[in-house]
């Protein structure tokens, strides 16, 4: 049988593995590239195969970087099934309708950005048009009422002048075709996933619904035995269970496991000071009279700030200021969460679950759902939290958010999550703890956002203790501690340098590992 390392490969988004066998050819995961629109755009478009001959999809889990090309693989001829635990198909019933809308919303502002600023031209300094330059639309047309983008104005503009403009990848119409590919199954259960392949979920720790794959292959008379660990989470973490140790008796020996390491050379901070951390920068900012504002995934990550703050709130630990969830796929999501209460650990059912309390819903926080009250939300001056996705700043509302407070210094963004290399939750970070290291010394740097610029004078701390990635001990205790006996250890889902180094790692403790590259063939007899 070979392998094929397609996607997330020395890098961390865009996770995609091809097994093949006989006449099956299964899909690892199928996820979406974030980082530069143009460099993006061209891995997304094209996939480095035919769909058609994709005969069924496993899919790890459900966020975005391992499930966001779904989409474009249904709409091409793919004819199979996507199969994933039934946490994982009940929330992407709401991330790839969001990532859908997300990206048309964004392409909308970014032309009517675009739009506005040509018919700009036409207008002399007094606001009137000018004679000799006229167009059918006047650029208080593409906003008719408020806030509301007129789209047929700011295309009919595209069309006539031909500018360049931004076409989302897929639209909702082409997630809601998606979903009806998904078939949800419990952990440790058998699944057939191919003529001669079987595959069976367990628990990775990561997020809800997360699985860990072991595939069965019966090939020329043999049996094989294929791991695949997606993105595994961390020990002693509030609300879902540990990554499993224990593994069923006939999937113990592995002919090769395909292992993350996005923090395959990182230690993280332990969780106690990250707390202490979250609690000071919040009196910091109250201080102040400014605001944090937190980029966090709707899935996984928002829910443990959640409850991390409720436990916080019921404490008295922290002051009694709003706290804003401005996110509708963060409400969805977190109402996923209430439909699989037999994912919670003991600590949350001990915690919440067992005063007869709900983890994500107390006084002082609020979901916010509609646009209105998002664009409100962000004329607040009174101090308040704000968690908003996207988790890495490449889309959604906390671009708005970040344009409206990442220029006044008395306001603090955190990082509580891994940033890719080239996105903007990036940069912001980089560019950020630089500045603030130099003392703030000099003009503040200066970041794009929304196709404008902005100072970037807010205080920037990052909190590594909120990840949901294990870290290299956590990943070592996952190997060393559970049962499974692994032959090769293929090395993915990590930048370069934390992947080399992970395996470097991984040989030092005695395991065979290597770090392939971009479409490698991996064969195993």
């Amino acid at each position: 049988m070979n392998i094929t390392f397609y996607g997330a490969v020395r890098e961390v988004t865009g996770s995609m593995h091809l097994m093949e066998s006989g006449d099956d050819r299964i899909l690892l995961d199928c996820g979406l590239h974030q980082g530069k629109r143009k460099d993006s755009e061209s891995k997304n478009l094209v996939f480095p195969f035919d769909p058609a001959i994709i005969t069924n999809v496993v899919l790890s889990h459900a966020h975005i970087d391992h499930s966001g090309r779904l989409p474009l693989l249904t709409k091409g001829k793919f004819g199979g099934r996507i199969i994933c635990t039934r946490a994982t198909k009940d929330a992407c019933t709401y991330l790839l309708l969001d990532c859908a809308h997300i990206q048309e919303s964004d392409a909308t502002y970014l032309n009517y950005k675009t739009v506005k600023s040509f018919l700009a031209r036409f207008q002399n300094p007094n606001g009137h048009k000018d004679k000799r330059r006229r167009t059918d639309i006047d650029i208080k047309d593409l906003k008719p009422e408020g806030e509301k983008i007129n789209k047929e104005s700011v295309s009919q503009v595209i069309r006539k002048y031909n500018l360049e403009h931004v076409e989302p990848l897929y639209n909702t119409e082409d997630a809601q075709l998606c979903l009806g590919y998904f078939e949800g199954y419990p952990y440790s259960q058998s699944i057939k996933v191919g003529k001669y392949i079987t595959c069976k979920f367990y628990e990775s720790g990561h997020i809800l619904g997360s699985g860990i794959s072991i595939f069965t292959v019966k090939e020329k008379g043999k049996t094989l035995k294929i791991g695949y660990t997606g993105d595994i989470g961390r020990f002693d973490r509030p609300i879902i269970k540990d990554p499993v140790l224990e593994f069923d008796a006939d999937d113990r020996d592995l002919d090769l496991l395909i292992m993350e390491s996005t923090y395959g050379s990182r230690i993280h901070e332990p969780v106690e000071d990250s707390s202490k951390a979250l609690k000071s920068t919040i009196f910091e900012a109250v201080e102040k009279g400014g605001s944090v504002l937190i980029p966090a995934f709707a899935f996984g990550r928002t829910q443990e700030l959640i409850y991390t703050l409720h436990e916080m709130k019921n404490n008295r630990e922290i002051p009694d200021i709003p706290i804003y969830v401005d996110s509708p796929l963060a409400g969805n999501i977190t109402s996923v969460f209430g439909e699989h209460p037999e994912e919670y650990d003991r600590e949350t059912h001990a915690t919440f679950l067992e005063k007869g309390q709900n983890p994500f819903i107390f006084p002082g926080i609020e979901y916010v759902s509609s646009v209105e009250e998002s664009m409100n939300l962000m004329r607040e001056e009174r101090p308040h939290i704000v968690i908003s996705a996207s988790g890495m700043c490449e889309s959604g509302r906390i671009l708005h958010h970040l344009r409206c407070k990442i220029h006044d210094e008395k306001n603090t963004i955190l990082i509580v999550g891994y940033m890719a290399q080239h996105t903007l939750g990036r940069k912001i970070l980089e560019e950020g703890s630089a500045y603030e290291k130099n003392g703030r010394k000099g003009p503040a740097p200066v970041l794009r956002i929304l196709n404008k610029e902005y100072p970037l004078k807010a205080k920037i701390l990052k909190l590594g203790g909120f990840s949901a990635h294990a870290d290299q001990n956590e990943l070592y205790s996952f190997l060393k501690k559970s049962n499974l006996n692994i032959k090769r250890i293929a090395v993915v889902h990590g930048e370069e340098d934390q992947s080399e180094a992970f395996a470097e790692f991984l040989k030092d403790k005695g395991y065979k590992a290597f770090v392939p590259r971009a479409g490698e063939h991996y064969s195993i007899d």
